[in-house]
């Protein structure tokens, strides 16, 4: 229209322009270069989200290409401690820069400014959600192929700034073999699909223990039905981890560059072929 002020909370008028659905995607720091972003989600707390989150980018990173993690839980950040990262973060006035892992992981977490990593995190949803968007926005990512977003469980506001926020190139869901996932991990589903995000496949987390002598699996959960629940809703299994004691120490201890990820294969060939 020819006598348009731009303003179409003041306009009842139905043009092309107001009909444009409006875009949330902010934009990284200008020195930054990230090629694809993987967010990894969970429809509930305690399944072992951040462990895979680290695991994909570990493997990732082994393979040759730049992995980098994102750690969007903030009230519950768990990535200094898987990679063994002590120290802050450092900055500029226009910029912050992330720690770089022992194999050269970039990653950036809460904790790396906070006093100590026993300090908690009291804010409320919006600032919270302001953090997630500074850690896109404010720091430097230096060449990353891969860039993995470690979200906090549910569909609250931290994954919903995100979904909406960053130009997500698709997620990845972690799941456990529990009976009552299916409801949760079909709420992760359906949010994504409301908000016309992709999701790559699932990974169900400690779906078994594996005996060190016999290889014989014992699945401690009961029955998994990642299957099914993949099979309802055209989706593909991407992994099925089992419950190691030896992963568990690896993390306590700062190193889970030592997992090997073999049993990632699968998902490590579906995030490859998003390049």
């Amino acid at each position: 229209m020819s006598n348009c002020n731009h303003d179409c909370g003041s306009c009842s008028q139905n043009c092309s322009d107001r009909t444009q659905p409006e875009s949330f995607l902010i934009q990284p720091h200008k020195e930054s270069s990230i090629k694809k972003i993987i967010g990894v989600v969970s429809g509930k707390g305690g399944v072992g989200k951040s462990l895979v989150t680290s695991m994909l980018a570990t493997a990732m990173q082994r393979k040759g290409y730049q992995a980098a993690v994102l750690d969007a839980d903030i009230t519950g950040p768990s990535m200094t401690k898987v990679f063994g990262i002590t120290s802050k973060a450092e900055g500029t006035n226009d910029a912050i820069y992330p720690a770089i892992t022992d194999t050269g992981i970039e990653v950036i977490s809460v904790n790396m400014l906070l006093e100590t990593d026993e300090t908690p995190v009291i804010w409320r949803g919006p600032v919270i959600a302001g953090m997630v968007k500074q850690f896109y926005t404010d720091v430097v990512w230096k060449d990353v192929d891969f860039m993995f977003v470690d979200m906090p469980p549910g569909t609250g506001d931290v994954p919903l700034t995100i979904f909406q926020s960053l130009p997500l190139d698709g997620i990845v869901i972690v799941t456990s073999p529990q009976e009552l996932v299916s409801m949760v991990v079909t709420k992760a589903i359906n949010m994504a699909k409301m908000m016309n995000v992709n999701v790559l496949g699932l990974i169900e987390n400690m779906s078994y223990v594996q005996c060190d002598e016999c290889d014989h699996k014992m699945y401690v959960f009961g029955e998994s039905h990642i299957d099914e629940i993949a099979k309802e809703h055209d989706l593909e299994v991407l992994a099925q981890l089992p419950l190691d004691p030896t992963i568990a120490a690896l993390c306590d201890a700062g190193n889970i560059e030592s997992v090997d990820g073999r049993n990632l294969e699968k998902a490590i060939q579906k995030i490859e072929g998003l390049l």
